[in-house]
């Protein structure tokens, strides 16, 4: 069966029509291959176009047109519009803390809407916020920095693509680990730059070793991008490792470090979080720290994110923002005061939200052990971090689904077949080719201990019905 598109009311696909129309073309029209799944949502198997009888030219920007649609983002979407349309649908794909903000940072934010703090903010943040980022990375990452040097953003993710952009070009090349963050590649494509994508080992917990990176290295490589603790996978690095893989960084002549840290307090013990940009001068005069306020304190609709990078790099990135987005809600940087306030580390609110991850992850790490090695596996051990977990399924691929009669190819279709279960219902993961990860699937267990119950009740269902391969 061929990989999926996934297409919803809220986010389509792009499909890539020829350069330039003339208006003279006549337009065709196809069957659709697409089967519908509810009021707004449809799977559809291999490519697709939509045709028109319009003579406007809807060609796109290159860089555009060569996009990948967020595979996590049509997912979720799509999981969303089948529970709203009735089906009886676990969704396991968003990133995404279920917890609410907490009532300190909420509060925050609604007396700034009744103060009157509604007007545009600063460019790159407000003096109050860009302050207390200052402290916290001084106080809690060993990084020293001057407020001029802090850019906020909306959200980590335009902290990071503004990063790339003001860093990358033709040419450049972007290192990027894999098992990967699926926006990696597709911004370094934005930039014109090149993703190159190095394979980790599960042997060695999807961590990148400081000789694969020394073998991929050339006079192009712009851009290594580390996520400590991982997403998907939960790998954290340590600070021996962060060490070995900087030894290399500064042996190459124009090497930076986008390092981001966004998990940073989602980490369960021994593990603890170094930034890499705290390891010696030199590394820090090569890093940009991007870090924010979504996953840690369960602020995800607020928005905040923010990068610290030495000046040179902090202002190519406000310069961006200025001519894009202009400065983040005035609201939300009030909210992000409050949520520095409540103590080192998010004090004891993110620590109980920190314990009932390491519950959640005990759990789903424990039901996953129960069910047939030979068909899903956690092969890389139990992660230290984030809220994730990344099995490998390729011992189920050839083999039949009995209650369908369909064969499991790969992990669209795996995941496909999952999601269409009608006893004891759906379940919606991510398939791991959305992370540079073929062979597996990505669990979100941010989810309370019912929804987990049921995600890994009917889990273990679908592969107990998975016959020989």
């Amino acid at each position: 069966m061929a990989s999926l598109q996934l297409t919803s009311k809220a986010h389509t696909g792009v499909t890539v029509t020829p350069p330039r129309r003339s208006s003279s073309a006549r337009a065709h029209t196809s069957r659709s291959p697409c089967r519908r799944l509810g009021r707004h949502a449809s799977v559809c198997v291999g490519a697709s176009s939509s045709s028109s009888t319009s003579s406007v030219d809807t060609s796109l920007n290159a860089f555009v047109a060569s996009l990948k649609p967020s595979k996590t983002v049509a997912l979720t979407d799509l999981a969303r519009e089948l529970q709203n349309d009735g089906k009886d649908i676990v969704s396991l794909t968003a990133g995404e803390p279920d917890f609410d903000t907490p009532p300190s940072v909420a509060h925050a934010g609604i007396q700034a809407i009744k103060s009157g703090v509604t007007h545009y903010a600063p460019n790159a943040g407000t003096a109050a916020l860009r302050t207390a980022i200052v402290r916290k990375l001084q106080t809690e990452n060993n990084l020293t920095y001057a407020p001029s040097e802090i850019v906020v953003s909306n959200g980590a993710k335009q902290s990071i693509w503004q990063a790339v952009l003001a860093t990358c070009g033709a040419g450049d090349d972007v290192i990027i680990p894999a098992p990967y963050w699926t926006s990696y590649p597709e911004m370094a494509r934005l930039a014109g730059a090149n993703p190159v994508v190095v394979e980790t080992t599960a042997a060695d917990g999807y961590k990148l070793t400081p000789d694969t990176l020394r073998s991929v290295l050339t006079p192009s490589s712009r851009v290594l991008i580390l996520c400590t603790p991982s997403n998907p996978t939960g790998a954290v690095y340590s600070e021996d490792e962060l060490r070995a893989l900087a030894d290399v960084v500064l042996s190459h002549d124009r090497l930076l470090v986008l390092s981001d840290e966004i998990y940073e307090h989602v980490m369960y013990a021994p593990a603890t979080h170094v930034s890499f940009g705290a390891l010696s001068e030199e590394a820090y005069e090569r890093t940009m720290t991007v870090n924010g306020f979504s996953k840690s304190f369960a602020m995800t609709g607020w928005r905040m994110g923010y990068i610290a990078a030495p000046q040179h790099f902090a202002t190519a990135c406000a310069r961006i923002q200025s001519q894009t987005t202009s400065g983040a809600s005035s609201i939300a940087q009030e909210a992000a005061v409050a949520a520095l306030e409540l103590g080192p580390r998010g004090g004891k609110v993110v620590e109980e939200m920190v314990a009932a991850f390491l519950e959640r992850r005990d759990y789903c790490v424990r039901r996953l052990s129960e069910m047939p090695s030979n068909r899903i596996s956690l092969d890389y051990g139990i992660p230290p971090g984030a809220f994730y977990l990344l099995p490998t399924i390729s011992g189920s691929f050839g083999c039949k689904h009995l209650p369908t009669g369909e064969i499991i190819k790969d992990a669209d279709d795996f995941c496909r077949g999952l999601l269409s279960q009608s006893d004891p219902g759906g379940l919606a993961v991510v398939p791991g080719d959305a992370f540079g990860s073929a062979d597996t699937l990505r669990i979100s267990y941010a989810a309370s201990d019912e929804l987990l119950e049921q995600a890994m009740d009917r889990l273990a269902r679908y592969v107990s019905d998975l016959g020989e391969c």
